[in-house]
């Protein structure tokens, strides 16, 4: 199934993005609402537009660094809407997953937004990776991802004609699509249904007040300031933060704990020459190996008509760092002191010089690439764009794999909530996280 918008109807939807409140800059915002939401994000950004059609009496505001929405991780990622085949049965991942998927698709046709049905292979090479490919199966179907199937050689070549393996798991639900826009229609929801959002706001302090701005009379109203380095004041009843890449330092600022913390991973794509596109129809994905933290390298087509290759996992010297030689001090001392990196490092040591390795050697990476398509050769790529992961890892060296809330202290507590971790697969779930979080809102806070 696809649905396609013509280039001229695709620019529409992106000019239609929220029109951002401005003079942040020049230190004179001071304004009051009900809710401030922290981070635009395709989480932040579908959060807000759920709290906001919930409670349409509130006033909401949307707080971002950046000068526009959803630039990073949302504007930064694969495409894939995914079915919910790798996660635990009875998880909020797997159910965040399955639900998430059917009300994104059911998104983009009230939106009329583009997608594709593409489909995805998940691909045993091996016959040792068959039985990890079958309990794959038996998880997908306990999660009730939709159509699943087991299929062999003959199977694999019908649908991928020049994909090679003995056998795999054919997932004709899931598709792609363009994260950003979807993310950048949440937020014109929101601000359609009254929310106000402000850019180049970079939150610096989120802490409480007993007084009124000048002239003002709602301090007890009110009696949360949030500011930013350039003067601007937002006062509110409560604060929510989705910080993404930078969750962990929002939090830190209202006074929580340091961890988990976000470690930043790189993942370096190629990208497939155009005359080459016919070798890859739809997703096609290694079975994943639990020795090794991340999934490894997969064929994605795009929206867009390219194909991405990739990715690697290497740790980032910035936490927005999309080029190889992009750094910051700050954020490199932060992921180096760590001991939970250091502990993650050691333990997956040569699976870490692999991925670096391929990262500089094109040709290294390919050859992963022609065990699935024979076809593939070095001169058939191209060097791609680039994605930071936000991983959140914690003392002992683990994968926070599970969604991380937390609240501020003092009298901050009761009034703010943290999103510390929404992990992969977050823009396909997005509309179900926003539920979710809207729900813990609401318990918290009592609106």
């Amino acid at each position: 199934m696809i649905r396609v918008l013509s280039g001229a109807s695709r620019a529409a939807v992106f000019a239609a993005q929220p029109t951002p409140a401005r003079g942040v800059a020049s230190g004179h915002l001071h304004s009051s609402y009900d809710v401030a939401v922290v981070g635009a994000g395709i989480v932040g950004l579908a959060t807000a537009r759920e709290l906001i059609l919930r409670h349409p009496s509130l006033s909401f505001v949307l707080l971002e660094k950046e000068k526009e929405l959803s630039v990073h991780q949302s504007g930064h990622n694969s495409g894939v809407i995914h079915s919910g085949i790798y996660y635990t049965p009875g998880s909020l991942k797997a159910r965040l997953c399955v639900r998430g998927s059917t009300l994104a698709y059911e998104y983009c046709e009230k939106k009329g937004l583009p997608y594709k049905k593409c489909g995805k292979l998940i691909v045993a090479l091996e016959q040792e990776e068959v039985p990890r490919l079958k309990a794959l199966y038996e998880r997908g179907l306990q999660n009730n991802v939709r159509d699943l199937s087991m299929v062999d050689a003959k199977g694999i070549r019908e649908r991928e004609p020049y994909c090679r393996g003995i056998m795999a798991l054919d997932s004709p639900y899931t598709g792609i699509v363009d994260w950003r826009l979807v993310a950048l229609t949440y937020g014109k929801d929101f601000e359609e249904a009254g929310g106000t959002v402000v850019t180049d706001f970079e939150v610096n302090d989120i802490s409480a007040v007993s007084e009124s701005p000048a002239g003002g009379t709602e301090g007890l109203r009110h009696p949360i300031a949030i500011r930013d380095e350039k003067g601007g004041e937002v006062r509110c009843r409560y604060v929510l933060t989705c910080g993404g890449l930078h969750s962990d330092r929002l939090s830190q600022i209202s006074g929580c704990s340091s961890e988990p913390r976000i470690v930043p991973f790189r993942g370096d794509y190629l990208v497939l020459k155009p005359e080459k596109h016919y070798l890859v129809k739809g997703n096609i994905y290694p079975v994943p190996d639990p020795r090794f933290p991340f999934l490894g390298v997969h064929f994605t087509p795009r929206m867009d008509g390219s194909v991405w290759l990739g990715p690697n996992a290497v740790l980032a010297f910035k936490r927005e760092g999309y080029k190889v030689y992009d750094f910051n001090l700050r954020d490199f001392g932060d992921a180096l002191s760590f001991r939970g990196l250091q502990k993650l490092v050691l333990k997956n040591m040569r699976y870490g010089l692999g991925e670096m390795y391929r990262g500089v050697f094109v040709n290294a990476q390919v050859k992963i690439l022609q065990k699935y398509i024979p076809e593939l050769s070095p001169s058939d790529v191209l060097r791609g764009p680039a994605g930071v992961r936000a991983q959140a890892l914690d003392r002992d060296g683990n994968l926070v794999d599970d969604f991380v809330f937390d609240g501020g202290v003092g009298d901050v507590g009761s009034r703010v909530l943290h999103v510390r971790n929404a992990p992969s697969p977050a823009a396909t779930s997005s509309l179900a996280i926003g539920e979710m979080i809207a729900d813990e809102v609401a318990n918290r806070f009592s609106l």
